[in-house]
């Protein structure tokens, strides 16, 4: 009868290690994946020594306080690049777009239309109908400049 719940602690630490490595594919972003890690060295190091609980309990907390910092440190000294970094940045992704100005600039402040939405604008004074490039944001206010002021249409002129 003792053997039916007699088990191996290092076979409850790999299982929870590598249930927690899945819980990260399932939760990305929540950094499951290092208390996996510390999981798994545990389940090593119980297999190997054969510790008590409280030795195996104290090795997971400092193995994952271990992981989780070197990681952090890790990844700020080496961040990862994004294939597309204004993902999030809807200021920065219109920088450099064109709209048009729907109410008068006078005062350096009015309103444009970009895209199917008004901002609120800021520039210098530009009546209605005038097509403006966005150079800039500041909070929810476009910063903006006549298009034909920053886009020269003319050809360069031929080399001799």
């Amino acid at each position: 009868m003792e053997d039916l719940f007699s088990f191996d602690a290092h076979w409850v630490w790999l299982t929870l290690g590598l249930a927690l490595a899945a819980l990260e594919m399932l939760v990305p972003g929540v950094y499951l994946i290092w208390l996996a890690i510390a999981a798994l060295i545990t389940g090593v190091i119980t297999y190997v020594l054969d510790p008590g609980i409280a030795v195996q309990v104290s090795n997971f907390f400092f193995l994952a306080l271990i992981a989780v910092f070197s990681a952090k440190r890790f990844l700020h000294d080496r961040p990862i690049a994004s294939a597309d970094p204004l993902l999030n940045n809807r200021g920065g992704r219109m920088i450099g777009q064109t709209a048009i100005v729907t109410t008068a600039l006078a005062g350096g402040a009015g309103r444009v239309r970009y895209g199917d939405g008004e901002w609120k604008a800021r520039g210098p004074d530009l009546a209605v109908g005038v097509q403006v490039r966005i150079v800039g944001t500041d909070g929810t206010e476009l910063l903006v400049e006549p298009a034909a002021q920053l886009i020269s249409r003319e050809p360069p002129p031929a080399a001799s």
